[in-house]
């Protein structure tokens, strides 16, 4: 076996693909087999489990079903198409919800919920990605999905809402930062993202993207 097949875990950087790791690591190690346990927007940071080799890649299904928890902050008063940063923001309201009414709000985002996947995402409808129609201009439905979502609030200082949000496999972040903004009717959108938890793996464990690099000896940051 390859000394540098193994589980990896990583602290993606911002403005970086979850494949750029991908690409890295096949560089550094020479194995063309890697995988992962979940993509992260580029625009998002935090934890990447990378699955480093066949015996471990053969596996991804079973790392892709853990549950996750990220940080995030929510900008009220304005929305963007993609409810990220990554498109520009439209003024939606002035409106400054009281800290009852955001606490009233978030106990709708807790346990079971639907969710409609957003169009600027990678889902698959009909065998194309949505992010592609959404690039050209085409909005086609979506059928809402069930997931199950742990909400909690760190800090409200309007604009801004910062959430620790635990949830399940194939969560929106960036849609339940709108749908939030929605229901508050301030509009919101997220302006950060970071994964610190995936299924028994920590974000305060992995390395540094920037880290990364042929000086290092990949072995000793690899969990079997």
């Amino acid at each position: 076996m390859n000394e540098n097949s193994g589980i990896l875990l990583v602290n993606k950087s911002q403005n970086k693909s979850s494949f750029s790791l991908v690409t890295l690591l096949r560089k550094l190690t020479k194995i063309k087999k890697i995988g992962h346990a979940g993509t992260l927007d580029p625009f998002a940071t935090g934890l990447m489990v990378m699955l480093i080799g066949k015996r471990y890649t053969q596996k991804s299904q079973d790392f892709i079903t853990f549950d996750k928890t990220y940080i995030c902050r929510l900008h009220l008063g304005f929305t963007t198409n993609t409810f990220d940063t990554e498109s520009e923001k439209v003024f939606y309201s002035k409106k400054e919800p009281s800290f009852e009414e955001l606490e009233k709000i978030l106990k709708e985002f807790q346990g079971d919920i639907t969710q409609i996947p957003p169009m600027f995402s990678a889902k698959k409808v009909n065998g194309q990605r949505l992010y592609k129609l959404a690039r050209a201009g085409i909005t086609i439905k979506r059928e809402a999905i069930k997931v199950n979502v742990k909400t909690t609030l760190l800090s409200y200082k309007y604009p801004y809402i910062d959430l620790e949000i635990t949830c399940s496999k194939g969560t929106y972040i960036r849609t339940i930062a709108n749908d939030i903004g929605e229901k508050l009717d301030t509009g919101a959108y997220l302006t950060s993202l970071k994964r610190t938890r995936c299924g028994p793996y920590f974000l305060k464990d992995a390395i540094t993207q920037e880290e990364l690099s042929e000086k290092i000896n990949l072995s000793e940051y690899l969990l079997a």
